[in-house]
C-alpha cells in the first residue's frame, strides 16, 4: 500500500482533475454533434482508461527523464526517484504498463484513435526534454494536455472536426498559461542550471502577463465552442464562473508574492475544468 501511495504521489493522480473533465467535454460535444445523444458508458469507460494510461505514462516519463534535475532542485528533491522511494527500473516498468493501458483502451474505441497513438506517444515523451532547449516548453505541454479533449472527440466520432480542434487549442492555451504560473517558482533555479522557461527568459512580471494573454485566448476559445456547438444559456453560466475563476487565479499571483501559487495552480484550475464539464453536460442533457 505504501508503494501504491508513492506511485500515486509521483504521478500527482489528483491533478487528473485538470484534463479528464475536458476529455469528457470533448466526448459529450462530439456525441451531440454526431447523433444528438450523450456518449455511451462504454465510450466513457475506455476514454477514462486511455486518459489514465496516457497521463500516468507522461508523469512517469517526466519524473524519470528529470530525475537528476529534480535531485538538485530543493523544491523537487523529495520526489520519489531522487528521494530513493522508487527505483528507475520500477518507474520504467510503470511507464510500460501505462502505455499498454493506453494502447488497449484506444484499440477498443476506433481505428483513428489507434492511428493517433504515435502522435500521443511523441508529445508525452518529447515534452520532458523541451525545457532543456526552449522557453516554449509550456506551449508544448499545452499541446500535449490538449490531446485529452481532442482524443475524447475522436473517440466518439472517429474523425476530426473544427469544434474538436478549437477545444484542443483552447485547452492548450489554458494549460500553457497555468504552467507558466507554476514555473515562476523555479525562475532562479532554471537560470542557474541553464534550463529554459518563460519566467527564466522574460522574468516573473512579464511571464505573468504572458500567462494572462494565454488565458484571454482560452476565454475566447470557450466562447467559440459555445457558438460553434450551438450550446445554450446554461453553458454560458458555466462560462461566466470560469471567467471569474481565471480572474481570481491571476489575482492570487503577483511578481513579488508567489506564496499562493499552489492555490492558483491546483485549486483554481481544478474548479475551472469541473465547472466547464458540469455546465456543458447539464446544457446538452437538459436543453
Amino acid at each position: 500500500m505504501n508503494k501504491i501511495k508513492v506511485f500515486l504521489e509521483m504521478i500527482k493522480f489528483e491533478h487528473s482533475i485538470f484534463a479528464l473533465p475536458f476529455a469528457y467535454m470533448g466526448a459529450i460535444l462530439a456525441s451531440i454533434a454526431l447523433n444528438d445523444s450523450l456518449p455511451s458508458w462504454s465510450d466513457i469507460g475506455w476514454i477514462t482508461l486511455a486518459m489514465v494510461g496516457a497521463r500516468s505514462a507522461a508523469m512517469g516519463l517526466n519524473r524519470l527523464i528529470d530525475a537528476a534535475i529534480d535531485a538538485e532542485n530543493p523544491r523537487t528533491a523529495l520526489r520519489a526517484i531522487p528521494a530513493g522511494l522508487l527505483s528507475k527500473k520500477e518507474v520504467l516498468i510503470f511507464i510500460v504498463i501505462s502505455f499498454v493501458l493506453l494502447f488497449y483502451a484506444a484499440s477498443r474505441l476506433n481505428p483513428l484513435c489507434v492511428w493517433m497513438l504515435p502522435v500521443a506517444v511523441f508529445f508525452l515523451t518529447f515534452y520532458s526534454y523541451t525545457k532543456r532547449f526552449t522557453w516554449l516548453c509550456h506551449v508544448v505541454l499545452g499541446l500535449t494536455i490538449g490531446l485529452g479533449p481532442l482524443g475524447g472527440w475522436i473517440a466518439v466520432t472517429g474523425a476530426f472536426d473544427l469544434i474538436g480542434l478549437v477545444l484542443y487549442a483552447t485547452v492548450a492555451f489554458w494549460t500553457a498559461g497555468f504552467d507558466i504560473l507554476y514555473a515562476c517558482q523555479d525562475t532562479e533555479f532554471d537560470r542557474e542550471k541553464g534550463l529554459h522557461s518563460i519566467p527564466s527568459r522574460f522574468g516573473v512580471a512579464r511571464a505573468l502577463l504572458i500567462a494572462r494573454g494565454f488565458h484571454v485566448v482560452t476565454a475566447a476559445g470557450l466562447v467559440a465552442v459555445w457558438w460553434m456547438a450551438d450550446l445554450n444559456w446554461i453553458y454560458l453560466i458555466g462560462l461566466a464562473i470560469a471567467y471569474v475563476v481565471l480572474f481570481y487565479e491571476h489575482a492570487l499571483v503577483k511578481p513579488n508574492d508567489l506564496s499562493r501559487i499552489n492555490t492558483a495552480f491546483m485549486t483554481m484550475n481544478g474548479i475551472l475544468s469541473m465547472v466547464m464539464f458540469t455546465f456543458t453536460l447539464i446544457d446538452v442533457a437538459v436543453l
